[in-house]
């Protein structure tokens, strides 16, 4: 029994990046480089160690993904307690007595942090690692003071009456450490090399089972996600399980954190709605996101003879590793859609013919990563800038790097609305600060809410807005927002529509019910108009070819003329009154069981679904817009249709000669020429119709 607790706080420490036998030298000299370029710098009357003024090191190599994990947690930690171990290096004497040179005290740290792990232990070096004198002397160092270390480690803790080390951390990242221990393993399922099915029809072969909810996941088991439709959840220890089976190594099942699959899922989904042009993606993305955006989009035109998708993506802000490891994914997902623009989206010509037909932009630019509780995996695999965990371990980040970071937002959502043929904007990013999300998007939306057009833009584009019935900038509905759990990270997200040409908005916004009975007598009205209209036209040339040129044309013709452009204005006026109704895309949903009975008129609405719902595509509404289906706007329309009709007794009526000709000449008339309906013929065709349908 006591091996089995052992050997399960064996696993414990394994699973945090510690154990009771350490790392090997590569792992400490890989984070001490990291540490010495990015550790903080303390003013000199505050400074307390010296670590020597060499930054911008080169990192050494090491073999494997799991040794630089190990290496970036170890320097995380040492960041979160770097005021407590210079304290121990100082109460000690062992900053002022051990002859070590500056730039080593990097090392110092590290190595310290993990020895104090150990419980001050010396570690079991494998024969196989390969030995580094520099390792190897710094810790022959840290093995003479180790009575000294837990002695001053032992009145720091009783000088400020704290029974650990984490409770000296502040809330916010204490919070984090607690929620990052029960993460899950969210996957999402590559659509062009499997299926759900496939998927989970594997993974019971393999000897999972499905569970309904993520609160079950427990051993070899998996659940689908509640908001994206295509993501399977296991839990957090199930990674070496999943690597027994070809899922991961054929990327039919690719590994991501959840926050970063609502962009791909929304950008899908918005591409949905016209299938027509190219998307952009600028900002810091990793090969990941860039892969499951265009195997979603690819999937969707995979049996369709229509023209090809590109995918866009700016890498001008990546490293020359970091587009070779990006272009490698995308490769190796089976995607063929994706293009590189070795440019950022500053830089980028928008007068370009390449990005003349882009409709979509997805916008991620750097942000705070302040709703992400696993810092250092998600920095590893979205490829993120890795100078973020100084900030990051301290809690909160400093006022001027906000501020840094919210002046470069707003210009990057400046430019992207700039392009002259996008109809939506995806802003999304990793951070609670209000500063970044809300503020933001109120920011670039509100001169455009003032003005009556995008303030960003001097041309006669429509104007942005945010998909809703909302129209106050102050309503938390206009935004998506996930905060972080103990199961996953938080994100938040702001999506901008604009108005579409007219021919992408009509295949867009074409209503689904609308009553198709209406079409053929309005094809027939207008055949009655342009009749008539070519009827007027015939006489009035007849009557100037019979005249002199300057002859004015007859009273009645005159007259006639004027009614035909009184007609076509009041059709003008109506259909422009119908297409700004539906100008702006909102988000309601089509309920067709709100509607009607069959045998009556339909009602219209024309309206586009910009976020899915949970139960479909995977997004969650909040009780407001899911409530709006049955709202008293619907309930009023529906009494306008009654099932029982009263009988009505026909009504004799007068109709004005102009204003309503004869629908059926006289056969025998030679001339092209209609006679009105008599007051008592009107009377005998409103008789016979009223008994016909009796």
């Amino acid at each position: 029994m006591e091996g089995d607790c052992v050997h399960l706080e064996h696993l414990e420490h394994s699973a945090s990046g510690h154990t009771c036998e350490g790392f090997s030298d590569r792992v400490y000299l890989l984070a001490s480089v990291i540490f010495q370029n990015n550790y903080l710098e303390k003013p000199a009357s505050q400074r307390l160690v010296n670590y020597g003024n060499e930054r911008g090191l080169t990192l050494p190599q090491v073999p494997d993904s799991a040794m630089q994990l190990a290496a970036y947690k170890l320097v995380y930690n040492a960041f979160k307690y770097q005021e407590l171990l210079e304290y121990i290096l100082l109460d000690s004497r062992f900053y002022l007595t051990q002859p070590l040179p500056d730039d080593q005290m990097s090392l110092v740290v590290v190595m310290l942090y993990d020895f104090q792990d150990r419980k001050f232990l010396p570690r079991k070096c494998k024969k196989t690692d390969a030995k580094i004198a520099e390792v190897r002397d710094v810790e022959l160092h840290l093995l003479r003071f180790t009575a000294k270390f837990a002695a001053s480690l032992a009145r720091w803790r009783i000088k400020h009456q704290v029974l650990s080390i984490e409770s000296m951390l502040p809330e916010t990242v204490r919070i984090k450490q607690e929620r990052a221990s029960s993460l899950m393993l969210y996957t999402w399922v590559n659509s062009l090399k499997s299926s759900l099915d496939e998927v989970q029809s594997e993974l019971r072969r393999a000897g999972f089972s499905r569970v309904r909810s993520v609160g079950k996941l427990l051993g070899k088991t998996f659940c689908l996600d509640l908001h994206c439709e295509d993501m399977v959840v296991f839990p957090a220890h199930a990674k070496a399980q999943l690597d027994l089976t070809d899922l991961l190594r054929d990327h039919k099942l690719i590994v991501q954190d959840k926050a970063c699959c609502f962009g791909p899922n929304a950008v899908n989904r918005l591409y949905r709605e016209t299938e027509k042009g190219d998307v952009l993606m600028a900002g810091c993305f990793s090969g990941l996101t860039v892969a499951h955006t265009a195997s979603l989009i690819a999937m969707k035109q995979k049996n369709t003879e229509k023209r090809k998708t590109t995918v866009f993506v700016c890498v001008g802000d990546c490293t020359e590793a970091q587009r070779r490891r990006l272009q490698h994914l995308v490769n190796a997902t089976g995607c063929k859609n994706v293009k590189l623009i070795p440019g950022s989206i500053q830089s980028l010509d928008r007068t370009n013919k390449q990005f003349k037909k882009v409709c979509v932009i997805f916008l991620s630019p750097k942000s705070s990563l302040s709703a992400i509780s696993n810092p250092v995996e998600f920095i590893l695999q979205e490829d993120r800038d890795t100078e973020m965990l100084q900030d990051l371990a301290q809690g909160s980040i400093a006022k001027s790097k906000l501020e840094a970071l919210v002046v470069q937002q707003k210009k990057d959502i400046d430019h992207a609305m700039k392009f002259p043929s996008i109809l939506s904007l995806i802003y999304t990013t990793y951070s609670l600060n209000p500063e970044e999300n809300e503020e933001v998007a109120r920011a670039v939306l509100e001169p455009a809410c003032k003005c009556g057009e995008s303030s960003i833009s001097q041309s006669s584009l429509p104007t942005f807005s945010l998909p809703t019935f909302t129209s106050s900038l102050d309503s938390e509905e206009l935004f998506f927002k996930l905060e972080p759990t103990e199961h996953y990270n938080g994100c938040f997200m702001a999506v901008f529509t604009r108005e579409a040409p007219q021919d992408v908005k009509n295949s867009a916004t074409e209503d689904p019910v609308e009553n198709t009975t209406e079409k053929p007598q309005r094809r027939r009205y207008q055949s009655r108009q342009t009749r008539l209209r070519k009827k007027d036209t015939k006489s009035i040339s007849s009557n100037s070819s019979s005249s002199s040129g300057k002859t004015k044309p007859s009273a009645k013709t005159k007259e006639s003329a004027q009614l035909l452009l009184a007609r076509k204005n009041s059709r003008d006026s109506q259909k422009s009154q119908t297409i700004e109704k539906s100008k702006s895309w909102s988000n309601t949903i089509i309920h067709p069981h709100h509607l009607p009975h069959e045998n009556v008129p339909k009602l219209k609405e024309s309206t586009a679904i910009v976020l899915p719902k949970t139960n479909s595509i995977g997004f969650m509404r909040s009780s407001k817009l899911e409530a709006y289906g049955t709202s008293s706007s619907r309930k009023k329309a529906a009494h306008l249709y009654p099932a029982s009709r009263d009988v009505h007794k026909p009504t004799v009526i007068s109709l004005p000669q102009v204003e309503f000709p004869a629908l059926f000449p006289p056969h025998k008339s030679s001339q092209r020429t209609w006679a009105p309906f008599q007051q008592s013929q009107v009377k005998v065709l409103a008789q016979k119709v009223f008994h016909s349908r009796r």
